[in-house]
């Protein structure tokens, strides 16, 4: 697996889940119900239903924890209640690998050198989206990046089949609006958060992002 940030020995043990892409991440299967995600989840606790985009109300998230302060698990349920979309918090979440390939909490220069050189080519292709955020719709898999008390480390963010195509496309992919906030995996327009300061984004009033 790739280098991690140093491990903090008195925090509770992580699970590892496996990645298979476009199907499912560890125990959570694209096109579950909220109630089908609890239920594989048994130890976690519901932290908060949040609405994930500021343009479609019907797509909500909930943030699941296995510790009341801690956040672990982003799961996005789509319009007709089904499973499509879930994040891994950089700092709590489940150690989600890859072929081997740790993609939770790494320093983003050890991912640069393993899974984007890994899947670079014949195929499946690596893209970035308009921001500078990496990751392969063939596998619906974006590449995001956190703050932490660690430092600056990897957030995967996964989508099944029916949402991969343009998935790195934080414009025009699935992917909810409030997974492609905050830090950026480098720096676009002068920034390396989004938005900006000072920038005026239109979303609707009564939207703030959840996290």
């Amino acid at each position: 697996m790739a280098p991690r940030a140093e491990e903090n020995t008195t925090e509770p043990v992580r699970p590892v889940w496996v990645l298979t892409p476009l199907e499912s991440v560890g125990p959570l299967h694209f096109g579950m119900s909220a109630d089908e995600v609890r239920a594989a989840l048994p130890d976690a606790l519901e932290l908060n239903r949040f609405s994930a985009e500021p343009f479609y109300p019907d797509i909500y998230g909930l943030q699941l924890g296995f510790h009341p302060t801690a956040p672990a698990v982003y799961s996005y349920f789509n319009g007709v209640g089904r499973l499509f979309c879930v994040a891994a918090d950089a700092a709590h979440g489940p150690r989600v690998t890859l072929d081997g390939l740790e993609l939770t909490g790494v320093v983003p220069a050890v991912l640069e050198e393993t899974v984007l050189d890994l899947y670079s080519s014949p195929a499946p292709r690596v893209s970035y989206g308009p921001r500078g955020n990496p990751g392969i719709n063939d596998i619906g898999m974006v590449l995001r990046v956190q703050d932490t008390a660690k430092g600056v480390l990897t957030r995967p963010v996964l989508v099944g089949r029916e949402w991969a195509d343009r998935c790195t496309d934080d414009w025009e992919g699935s992917i909810p609006e409030c997974e492609w906030l905050g830090r950026q995996w480098c720096v676009y327009n002068g920034s390396d958060v989004w938005p900006p300061p000072g920038y005026a984004t239109n979303w609707p009033p009564g939207w703030n992002p959840p996290f």
